[in-house]
């Protein structure tokens, strides 16, 4: 188990999410996908856990299988193990360095798992009273799970 830690927001997630944007897109050239700078640090104003969401929409998760070393060689890690919770989502890990830990979420473009992930950060963007809302439920569970990431995840 691992130590829940909120931290303000922070006005350089927006360029670190720039910075890793690029790395991907130089990776893959002309690969046909979308990126999508998601989660809680994609809210400016909101408290977050210093973890860069990044949304990856391709035509087929077949595209990202295939590139499986590619993202490798940019300190990707492929977590498998979570396809048995989300089949429709290959799911990547790089730890923190010149950018904050990146969770990269590869789905299909204009899924479910697309629209969902676009709509809540959305609404958390164009609504201040839903956006403070969620702010005061992750500090609370930050507060009652601080001891253990996992459960703080699986309440919001």
């Amino acid at each position: 188990m691992s130590e829940v830690r909120l931290s303000e927001y922070q006005d350089t997630w927006p360029s670190q999410y720039a910075q890793v944007a690029a790395e991907l897109r130089s990776a893959a050239p002309g690969a046909g996908f979308v990126l999508e700078h998601i989660g809680s640090t994609a809210v400016p104003g909101l408290c977050a856990k210093p973890v860069l969401d990044v949304l990856l929409g391709v035509a087929t998760l077949d595209v990202v299988e295939s590139r499986i070393s590619a993202l490798a060689s940019l300190g990707f890690a492929y977590r498998p193990e979570y396809e048995l919770r989300i089949p429709d989502r290959r799911y990547f890990v790089r730890p923190e360095g010149t950018t904050p830990r990146v969770h990269l979420h590869a789905v299909d473009l204009g899924g479910a798992l697309w629209l969902q992930h676009l709509r809540f950060r959305d609404a958390l963007r164009d609504n201040a009273e839903i956006m403070r809302a969620y702010a005061e439920l992750k500090r609370h569970l930050a507060v009652l799970h601080a001891a253990d990431k996992a459960a703080y995840t699986g309440q919001r």
